[in-house]
């Protein structure tokens, strides 16, 4: 997933000469070719992940599309305060990249778990947050991001997954709409991010016919998409790899409850939300040990 994003990133500054690629001295074997291909628009500000924000924002004043490149809960959390005030508040044209969404670098323990960011950057006004599902969403995320003016954040897994959408026309990703991966009845499930291909396996092996819809933005969500999947299913589940507190599926109910509070839904759908509990797991391992530990699973009992 990273290397397709940074692939079509690639490509699309040969085209759109305002892109500008900061890092945070990482990203060695992936992010060579951009800085081969744009030395003048590639800087790696080192281990400096706030002051690399900073810099991103200098840049954007100066006319560019700036995206900043780091490790999970580094060009985020740890630079909350610089999102908030230098990007968010002034509108700038940056765009912080985490590689290593939920459990990605699971090995390295709890600071390496990204399990909090969804909640902490969808609070920010301005701020748009994409979380691709596959190798196709990265790369829809790359064009769309790169004509967008404003904050973005945009949260991808780590690299191996499988490709969820067909090989053919290029993917076209808008926000506030679902794609749908799977057709069903009854039962809607809402994934986003790269847990969407757990749950669609999950669902072949046990011969559930539920329908499944990427969410490949999260929040904005369009008015008619919401109500069309309340009034189709009789029972929603929304799927993450983020903490239950105020994640995608958080963000769902709110939707659909400003839908009921305006009138427009006569009443609220149910809706199961699964994530990661509210506390952390202070176990290393695999990524998808760690999900089973989080409990995960779709078929898994409702507690």
């Amino acid at each position: 997933m990273r290397t397709s994003f940074i692939n079509s990133l690639c490509e699309l500054a040969a085209t759109h000469e305002d892109i500008f690629l900061v890092c945070g001295d990482l990203g060695y074997s992936v992010l060579e070719q951009f800085a081969d291909r744009f030395p003048d628009r590639y800087l790696n500000a080192g281990i400096a992940e706030q002051n690399m924000t900073q810099v991103a924002v200098g840049l954007a004043r100066e006319g560019y599309n700036v995206f900043t490149y780091s490790i999970g809960n580094f060009p985020t959390l740890r630079c909350m305060e610089q999102i908030r005030y230098d990007v968010c508040y002034h509108e700038a044209n940056v765009k912080v990249v985490a590689v290593g969404a939920g459990y990605a670098y699971g090995q390295q323990g709890v600071s390496h778990h990204t399990t909090e960011d969804i909640a902490m950057l969808r609070s920010l006004p301005n701020m748009l947050i994409c979380t691709p599902a596959d190798a196709a969403e990265a790369e829809a995320a790359a064009r769309f991001m790169a004509t967008r003016r404003g904050p973005g954040y945009v949260r991808l897994n780590k690299a191996g997954e499988p490709r969820l959408h067909p090989h053919g026309d290029a993917l076209s990703v808008t926000p506030g709409q679902f794609l749908q991966m799977r057709a069903g009845h009854g039962t809607a499930v809402l994934a986003t991010g790269a847990i969407l291909g757990s749950a669609l396996d999950e669902l072949q092996s046990s011969g559930m016919s539920w329908s499944v819809y990427s969410a490949p933005f999260i929040g904005q969500y369009d008015r008619q998409s919401l109500r069309a999947l309340a009034e189709r299913y009789e029972h929603i589940i929304t799927l993450e790899e983020h903490q239950l507190n105020g994640g995608f599926g958080s963000s769902v109910v709110e939707g659909f409850s400003d839908l009921y509070d305006r009138g427009i839904l006569a009443s609220m759908p149910r809706v199961r939300r699964i994530g990661i509990p509210n506390s952390f797991i202070g176990t290393s391992g695999t990524q998808e040990y760690l999900r089973r530990a989080a409990g995960l699973s779709l078929l898994a009992p409702e507690t």
